[in-house]
């Protein structure tokens, strides 16, 4: 049964504590700075859902596959004038739960339906974001600039039942399964490709992208634990979150690719994203601390300050390094006539803000309504944002060309889905 009303003033306390280390991870989190997988502000990708490694020309290659540049087809001189690209998710609630439950009265039923809505491993939200500018491609070589980053958090199921349902007796919370961090990052890039072979239309070129990198942000949950439990006597618990985060730093990471041109019309390729890569962080690196602690709390003796306890310290620590998350991906592509068709799949081999473990297979396709009218849409499943729907504009002259992208995931519309991707991307060909 429900915890007593006498009581309640001791569960509020509780819930106070449980929210105060869900403010701070989410907090820090966003201390990161700008808020991404690399090729995200590539608006013509975005349209394709991301299908892209084998389709990429030009200045493209460097947030693809840099291999493209040493192929015939892959050569595209040309200047970006910019790109940008900024994606939000979570894996639990859609525009139209948002609208419908929010400021409402939720009876029990209600409450259930939104906790089923939150899978077992809790409430995960991200944010990513990329803006690349002065992009220049020239014959086999391509430099840019770009700054990208990512963020995000999970807050786990039990703290949202407790926060939805409250406490029952004999009732454990734990804070287990949480997690939160993220980056910035500005990288100036230059990317090289060479074909190795050549017999006909068939061609096998292999390339690299080397990134130096300037840091902007960092944060990382490194410590995370905690458990509160409603006793028959009252109310026990404790918590903690360490973190340490920088505001600046410097490093490097090396892409490494190949592709095969099979025929006129078919291309193959592959690459490996950050195959080493490392960052110093040094510039304002620090580790912060907030705990809590009652014991046997109960309504005589809730109004002490000796039962209470809770600490928030912050303290200078050494620089440190980090890597950034390895990645591999896969594609073919369709690369003439009309209608030009990909599919891509991604491997990442560890969680992380930006990646994610888990495979992720996407398809799309580009067909010109008129020659400057290029029209765009694909499919993705997989990956850190489930099933994913994409679609794509642009307007494509001889000299100049914009393109406009978005991505839905877990729903066809807006309003039904659980994230949203907007990109915007212009340059010049000479």
């Amino acid at each position: 049964m429900k915890a007593s009303s006498p009581d309640s003033r001791a569960g509020a306390i509780l819930l106070r504590g449980l929210a105060a280390l869900i403010a701070t991870i989410i907090i820090l989190s966003l201390m990161a700075g700008p808020i991404t997988a690399s090729g995200l502000a590539n608006t013509r990708a975005l349209g394709m859902a991301g299908a892209h490694i084998s389709l990429a020309r030009g200045y493209a290659c460097a947030s693809f596959n840099p291999a493209n540049l040493g192929l015939d087809g892959g050569r595209q001189n040309g200047l970006q004038l910019f790109g940008a690209g900024v994606a939000v998710s979570n894996n639990s609630f859609s525009l139209d739960d948002y609208n419908r439950y929010t400021g409402a009265s939720l009876d029990e039923a209600e409450k259930n339906e939104l906790l089923d809505k939150i899978p077992s491993e809790g409430l995960k939200v991200s944010a990513d974001a990329e803006v690349t500018v002065l992009g220049l491609a020239l014959s086999n070589l391509a430099v840019s600039l770009s700054a990208i980053g990512a963020a995000e958090i999970n807050m786990g199921r039990v703290p949202m039942e407790l926060l939805l349902q409250g406490n029952t007796m004999a009732d454990t919370v734990s804070l287990d399964g949480m997690y939160g961090d993220g980056y910035g990052l500005a990288s100036a890039n230059i990317s090289y490709g060479q074909r190795l072979y050549k017999n006909y239309d068939r061609q096998l070129a292999v390339g690299g992208t080397f990134h130096y990198l300037r840091g902007l942000g960092y944060e990382e949950i490194m410590e995370l634990n905690g458990q509160a439990a409603t006793l028959m006597s009252g109310y026990s618990g404790e918590g903690s979150v360490t973190s340490r985060t920088a505001t600046g730093g410097s490093g490097y990471a090396v892409d490494v690719g190949a592709a095969l041109k099979i025929s006129k019309g078919y291309t193959v390729g592959a690459i490996v994203y950050n195959l080493v890569s490392r960052i110093r962080w040094d510039q304002d690196t620090k580790e912060h601390q907030y705990s809590f602690a009652f014991d046997t709390l109960t309504l005589s003796v809730m109004d002490g300050d000796s039962i209470i306890t809770s600490e928030d310290t912050t303290v200078t620590i050494d620089p440190f390094t980090t890597d950034l998350p390895r990645m591999i991906r896969v594609g073919l592509a369709h690369t003439s006539s009309r209608l030009l068709w990909a599919v891509d799949w991604e491997q990442g081999f560890k969680r992380g803000a930006g990646t994610s473990a888990n495979p992720r297979i996407s398809a799309g396709g580009e067909y010109r309504l008129l020659r400057f009218l290029p029209v765009r849409a694909g499919m993705a499943v997989g990956g850190k944002t489930g099933t994913t729907f994409a679609a794509g504009l642009g307007l494509d002259f001889a000299l100049a060309y914009i393109d406009f992208g978005a991505a839905n995931y877990d729903g066809i519309s807006a309003a039904s889905g659980k994230g949203l991707t907007l990109g915007v991307q212009s340059g010049i060909r000479f």
